[in-house]
This record gives C-alpha cells, structure tokens and sequence, in this order.
C-alpha cells in the first residue's frame, strides 16, 4: 500500500504528513466508512502530546465535516481509550493521531472501526483507492447535511471508570500500604489519565517525564529509553517501575533492583496467574515468533498452550478472535487483555502485574523467575532489494540454518525474516551463550549478505 502500512499512517508531520494529505485522507475514511452505513457517521478523535497534533486534528475534522460526518474531539488521550470509547459510546469509527514511540516530528493516523479495533487491510486499501481517484474532489455534503463537531475532552472521565470498574473493587481488598510504584508516562498520552487511574485505585506512585510540552514525547523517557525509571526506582526504593510509550498502548516494566521486566516475561507472570484462576481462556498464550525462546519453554513446563503469529500486534489479535483466546501480545510490551479491550493497553497491562504482586505477596523479581530470557542476538544483512525474500529459496543458506539448530539441539533457536522496509534480512538468533551466539549471527548474516548481495 501506497499510504497505510502496518500501523496506519505514520510520516514527518508537515512535510510528509501535511494538513492537505490528512484532509484527504479523512474525506476518504468517512465516505468509506459511511459506505457501510445508513446514518450520518460520528467520528471520534483522539491524540497524544506532539506540537503536530492540533494542526492534523484540524485537517482531519476539516475533511470529515466537509463529507458531512460529525466529529467529537477527546484531546489527549491514549490509543486504548479511542478504542474503548468508540465501542462504549457506539460511534462508527474513531482516528488516533499518534506516532507511537517515534520523535515528536513524526506523527501518523490510526483509523478504529465501530469494534474498537484497527480497520482491516482492505478497508484500508478502499481508502488509498479513493485517495487515487477524483472522486476525491466530489466528495462534499449539501449544505445542510455539513457536519459538526464538538470538544469532548470530558469523556477521559469514562476511560477513568473503566478503570475503576474493574479493579477498584479488588484492589481495596489488597494491603498496599508499603507498595510504591514510578511511573514514566514518556510525556505523552498517558500524562494525565495515568495519574488519575492510580489515584483513584489508592496505589501510591511517583510519576515522571509527564510535562509535556509538544516536543519532548519520548525523549529518552518512557517505554523505549529505560535508563531514567531503572536509576528513579532503585534510588527512590519502589516496588515497581512502570513505562509506557508515546500512545500508551504498551508497558514494559523494572523490578525494584532496577533490571527490566519485558512484554515476554509480563505475558509469563500474568499467562501464569490467569491460568491458577481457571481465567486463561482455552490454556493458551499467544505471541509473535519474535518472542524469546524461553517463553515457549515456559508454556511447555507449565502445562500452557503456545501459540507463535507472525511479527505485528495485528497478527496476535487476528489469532486471538479466531480461535477464542483471551491473552495475547508482544515482546515489546503491547499486551492485549481480549475480555477488556482489543487493543494493547499500557495502564491496563500494569495493573494486571500490579494485581499479581499484591495478590501474591511477591516481589516482581521473584515473579519473573518463572521464565529464563535467553540471550538473543539481531544482526542485519545488507542484501540487494529485489533478493531480500530468497533467503528460504537458497539451499546453501536453508544447510547452514538446519546445521546451526541441530548444533543448539532444543537450546537455541535461529529466525531469519525480510525487513518490511529495507533492504535488509534480519538474523536472530538465541542461545545460551551470548559470545557463541554473536559469533554465529555475525558469520550467517555475512554469509547471506554475500549470496543474495
């Protein structure tokens, strides 16, 4: 696709992503939208804190009242909670504009359906063709048929209460007193709700990196730079360090020694929980083939389906809905909680840990002993463009890949793919030993770069 890759639009924001193109593109989206449908469509808006997002608000609602839908505007809010309003409130569609864990001169544009999930391919397609077109210019309401739009910063309040609703119950039974998180909200979406979500479950917290001021969203803060929460939560003696990413649809965590807790060792804690609960539907986990090696070793020796997608949170909701799982999500943090919400939710995914430290009594250090992370190394192979996807057709290559994970003999795993973007074949590979492991990732990957250069 031309326009829409993996995770909606995402370009520099006015020089790629400029207000002409996002008019278009929402003068596109309703008419495809409201192909659907027999009433005026309303369109809620969501955005995280970059200076871009008012500019790209205001070309959006521009194109969808001009096609006659009408928008409510939520201000800041993260991803997950576009998608539980849209479903909560039965709005037809929503749009986030957000650039995720990029800097803030990017930006992007995420359509939601009616579900409160990402649209599907097609319907993503549908748009480009539109966009294509001429139709694009005919596309106008009569006069009386314009839409309206309405600021709605409000309904940030009714995400509040989801939290609420389903934790608050549980949590007062909990004893906390001594239980302290930091909370590293990458001065982004998350600035404000998450502060009102702990507040409101009587969980005790320091939050850092939430004054945002346009351009410091995910400045070495939050769920892609570490170092500050592990150096805060050591030094200030938490329980628990909790980061988020610029949209707050993923968390990744740090234990109160400081080392980090991923999304593949959250996904074990929590997988592990639900199932003493009777709560894991069907027994099974569901990741992409990026997890690390120790998460289907986990799932074996605790009696735990395992199911591997391909890389893309997409992918992990398309498996869940299908065959009915509840728990699925990534290595990167983006965990998804099916019976709550079908999209990765970063507050939400903390709590779920919170919920099993409280409940458990247990440090998380202790927790995360469940699963051994293996060593993983990712080396890139500069290929020529048009060869990157032959890597599986070469014999010489598929001989040097069989030969190295019969070396591992079960304690090593070696995963080749095309990078989506580059032109680039990314090897990893896992084993016990990092130094073993490098040398072998570095020699297949030199390997590969000479047959396919």
């Amino acid at each position: 696709m031309k326009y829409f890759g993996t995770d909606g639009i995402r370009r520099i924001a006015n020089t790629e992503l400029t207000p002409e193109l996002v008019y278009k593109v929402a003068k596109a989206g309703a008419y495809v939208l409201a192909k659907h449908s027999n009433h005026t469509p309303t369109i809620l808006i969501g955005r995280d804190t970059r200076i871009s997002g008012t500019l790209i608000e205001s070309a959006m609602t521009a194109g969808f009242l001009s096609y006659g839908a009408n928008v409510k505007l939520l201000g800041v809010i993260p991803t997950p909670g576009v998608a539980y309003l849209t479903k909560k409130l039965k709005a037809d569609a929503s749009v986030v504009i957000s650039a995720s864990h990029n800097t803030y001169e990017f930006n992007g544009i995420k359509y939601f359906s009616n579900k409160g999930m990402k649209i599907p391919d097609s319907l993503e397609e549908e748009i480009e063709e539109v966009l294509e077109s001429n139709k694009i210019e005919e596309l106008k309401a009569e006069s009386n048929k314009i839409g309206v739009s309405e600021i709605r910063e409000d309904l940030l309040d009714e995400y509040l209460y989801f939290f609420r609703k389903n934790f608050e119950d549980e949590f007062e039974n909990y004893d906390n007193d001594d239980f302290v998180v930091a909370i590293d909200t990458a001065n982004g979406a998350t600035s404000v709700i998450a502060d009102k979500v702990f507040t409101a479950l009587g969980i005790k917290h320091y939050i850092i990196n939430n004054t945002p001021n346009g351009i410091n969203i995910n400045d070495n803060c939050g769920s892609t730079h570490l170092d500050m929460l592990k150096k805060f939560v050591t030094a200030n003696k938490c329980n628990l360090g909790i980061a988020y990413d610029g949209d707050g649809d993923r968390c990744l965590a740090v234990d109160e020694n400081g080392n980090e807790v991923d999304g593949d060792i959250i996904m074990a804690i929590i997988s592990n929980k639900l199932k003493k609960e009777n709560k894991l539907a069907k027994n099974t986990l569901v990741a992409t083939v990026m997890s690390n090696l120790g998460m289907s070793k986990y799932a074996k020796e605790n009696g735990i389906n395992f199911e591997q997608t391909k890389v893309g949170d997409r992918y992990v909701l398309e498996n869940m809905l299908k065959n009915g799982y509840n728990l699925g999500g990534e290595q990167s943090g983006h965990i998804i909680f099916l019976d709550y919400n079908p999209t990765g939710d970063g507050i939400l995914t903390s709590l779920m840990l919170i919920r099993c430290m409280l409940s458990e009594k247990k440090k998380v250090s202790e927790l995360a002993k469940i699963i051994k992370i293996y060593p993983q190394v990712l080396i890139n192979a500069k290929v020529a463009s048009e060869k990157k996807y032959d890597f599986d057709k070469d014999l010489e290559i598929k001989e040097k890949i069989e030969k190295l994970e019969k070396e591992f003999a079960g304690n090593g795993r070696v995963l080749i793919r095309a990078s989506g973007t580059e032109p680039l074949v990314r090897v990893m590979i896992e084993g016990d030993d990092q130094e073993y492991i490098t040398k072998k990732a570095k020699g297949l990957a030199e390997f590969i770069s000479e047959k396919l250069k």
